[in-house]
């Protein structure tokens, strides 16, 4: 018996339609890969590429990465970067607070620029708490007093408040942990969203109690990142009027790093002795 020939599968796809699949799968790969690259901040950045991170029109987060390999480049003894400070200034003015926060951070690190007080003294007003912070910490290294009520700021523990009046539900409990922008509780159908970074220090209302508009919901202590920092920068401008925020640092405490109490125990040390120096 003669054997018969079995006809071509007529769904089965033909060799162009494997070709596009494979292309298709390497561009699934290869397209995330470039965006990470572009975005990735350890990315070395061309003269030509800071020009464009840096100007009016680039994004958001082009200007951060740019600020960044400023900061890198300053780091390694590169004051070629100096061109581009006019750039870095003016992004003290960008509509994104993460620019601001940014550029806030990156002036900073020169601090014999002295052209960058203005805009950092401006960033200290700012409605930000974290734009407000790095710019704080960027004027200490300038020895400008002017950072000292916020440095206060970044020691004491802040309340969250009630945006509406409805009942409250939290969405974290005593001694968790939030970032900035974390989900700690909803009252009615409005979020109560942390400005800043830190742990819940108290409920000061009761799950499914009724809140008023503004009313204290939750205070939350200081980070502890946030406290080492300004410890560090009131060892430069704090006065003896700043050392009750300090002294509380200094005592043991269940959480408490070892090295948050020795820099609050050296930055005592430096504001009584300067204060001494004053007499």
């Amino acid at each position: 018996m003669e054997a018969v020939a079995q006809p071509a599968h007529p769904n089965r796809p033909g060799r162009k339609a494997y070709i596009y699949v494979g292309i298709f799968a390497v561009a699934l790969v290869l397209l995330p890969f470039q965006f990470w690259y572009q975005t990735w901040f350890g990315r070395d950045l061309k003269d030509a590429e800071m020009e464009s991170f840096l100007g009016s029109a680039a994004k958001p987060r082009q200007a951060q990465q740019a600020m960044v390999k400023i900061s890198d480049r300053l780091s390694r003894g590169d004051t070629s970067v100096r061109r581009w400070y006019p750039q870095v200034a003016a992004l003290a003015t960008s509509p994104s607070a993460e620019v601001r926060q940014t550029a806030a951070w990156v002036m900073g690190h020169d601090r014999s620029h002295d052209a960058f007080r203005e805009p950092l003294l401006r960033l200290l007003r700012d409605e930000q708490p974290t734009v407000r912070r790095n710019a704080a910490l960027s004027l200490a290294n300038f020895r400008d007093p002017s950072a000292r009520s916020e440095l206060r700021s970044m020691l004491r523990p802040h309340v969250l408040p009630s945006p509406i009046a409805g009942v409250v539900r939290y969405r974290l409990k005593l001694g968790e942990y939030m970032n900035n922008g974390t989900l700690v509780a909803r009252v009615g159908d409005a979020e109560v969203r942390s400005p800043l970074p830190g742990e819940v220090r108290v409920l000061l209302k009761d799950e499914g109690s009724r809140a008023a508009a503004g009313e204290p919901l939750i205070e939350v202590s200081p980070d502890k990142e946030h406290a080492w920092e300004a410890l560090r920068a009131l060892l430069i401008v704090g006065e003896p009027e700043d050392m009750e925020d300090v002294q509380r640092f200094t005592r043991a405490a269940p959480g408490m790093p070892e090295r948050l109490q020795r820099q609050a125990m050296l930055t005592l040390e430096e504001i009584r002795a300067r204060a001494s120096g004053k007499k």
